[in-house]
């Protein structure tokens, strides 16, 4: 049976989006991706994020703005100033005709704009009520600001656990790491409501927070302390633990990671593989309890192993296993992988013009299929559009455009 590309999960639902930068309004453009009308009202002068220049992806690049088309991507945009009443109440409009209201503003502002999730429940009870924040919704700093790199790597204790203790300086956060990853919480979610909708007729409140992130991707961690296990920061290489999930440096200063979990049960095919079936035979390394009892000598002969091959001479030899093992890839090896391309991890975005640009995908695929992946919308770009939908003659629309509500 043929799969219609351009169909998607979410056909049929609408978004409005009330936030600005990168974890909640990515958030918007999973939900985008997968065939929701996510409409996403902006204020008079733009996401702050519009402006942000970073890595030759930003406003810096000298031509589409890559982080803000990965973050947005798929969206109609409203520019709508809040503070006016008359654009509360096309907000308010707009959110008869939703299904969902997606947001990033603090509890404190969206009580001022008279938004709060009881409010807007109340006034649209079908509605999903689905809100990102840094901290949690209750607390003492309910209302404090969160971005990634503050609430997800710094305080929630990500940067602290993978930074080898004999540094000065915690290692820096990558881009937007925590922010996209809480918003896939928040998409998750917000499915997850909109399938309990259809049983109870009801909406629901959504909460995820970039600090809750943090602690669902450290549950290991987490669990140890917990219940009074050791708590290991990154200190480099754990081979002595474990040498057969450990990473080994090649001749040409590349590096092999090992994850042979079941150690027993490849061992001896892993040692005939590399050349040293006498390995298998030796008393101190036969079994796991004495690989981990002997693990520095171990990681010493494996070291000196590693270390006669290049990369490739590795990945040849290596190829014969089946076990799990791979190279430690830089992201330039990442996006020419024959895997990323087969499986279509990278998608393109034609257009007006004519002209393309790559951005990655979302990672879930419906029926083997990525979704289309298709441009961000500039500031305002659909608001007449969008007011049009809602009933507005022209003019209706001048008249909110001379009083300062929309551009």
């Amino acid at each position: 049976m043929s799969v219609d590309p351009t169909s998607g999960a979410f056909e049929g639902i609408r978004v409005v989006e009330l936030a600005q930068w990168v974890f909640v309004p990515v958030a918007g453009a999973l939900l985008a991706d997968w065939g929701a009308d996510v409409v996403r009202v902006e204020r008079l002068e733009g996401d702050p994020y519009r402006g942000l220049a970073t890595q030759g992806i930003g406003t810096d690049r000298g031509g589409v703005n890559l982080s803000m088309a990965l973050a947005n991507r798929g969206k109609r945009s409203v520019a709508l100033d809040l503070q006016h009443p008359k654009g509360l109440d096309v907000l308010h409009e707009l959110l008869a005709s939703a299904d969902v209201l997606l947001t990033s503003l603090r509890p404190g502002a969206l009580e001022r704009l008279g938004l709060s999730a009881d409010a807007v429940r109340e006034r649209h009870p079908h509605l999903i009520y689905a809100r990102g924040n840094g901290f949690g919704i209750r607390g003492p700093d309910a209302d404090e600001p969160g971005y990634d790199a503050s609430a997800f790597w710094a305080r929630g204790g990500v940067g602290h656990i993978l930074t080898p203790p004999e540094r000065d300086y915690p290692i820096s956060q990558r881009g937007a790491m925590g922010d996209r990853n809480g918003a896939m919480a928040l998409a998750f979610g917000i499915a997850a409501a909109l399938l309990k909708r259809t049983r109870t007729g009801t909406g629901s409140v959504v909460d995820v927070s970039l600090l809750a992130t943090a602690m669902w991707m450290l549950s290991s961690d987490l669990l140890a302390a917990l219940n009074g296990g050791d708590v290991m920061r990154n200190s480099g290489r754990t081979a002595v633990m474990s040498p057969l999930t450990a990473t080994y440096r090649t001749k040409d200063d590349r590096h092999i990671q090992l994850m042979f979990l079941q150690g027993d049960r490849y061992w001896k095919e892993f040692c005939r593989t590399i050349g040293r079936p006498d390995l298998a035979e030796d008393e101190r390394f036969v079994d796991i309890p004495r690989r981990r009892a002997n693990g520095a000598a171990c990681v010493a002969e494996l070291d000196a192993v590693f270390a006669t091959k290049t990369l490739a001479e590795w990945k040849d030899v290596l190829a014969s296993m089946d076990a799990p093992w791979s190279p430690i890839q830089s992201i330039e090896e990442v996006i020419e992988d024959p895997q990323v391309i087969a499986n279509s991890y990278i998608g393109e975005v034609e257009m007006d013009d004519g002209t393309s640009y790559r951005l990655p995908s979302v990672p879930v695929q419906f029926d083997g299929q990525p979704p289309p992946l298709r441009r961000a919308p500039e500031h305002g770009e659909h608001t007449e559009a969008v007011l049009v939908e809602l009933g507005y003659d022209w003019d209706r629309i001048t008249e909110l455009a001379e009083a300062g509500v929309i551009p």
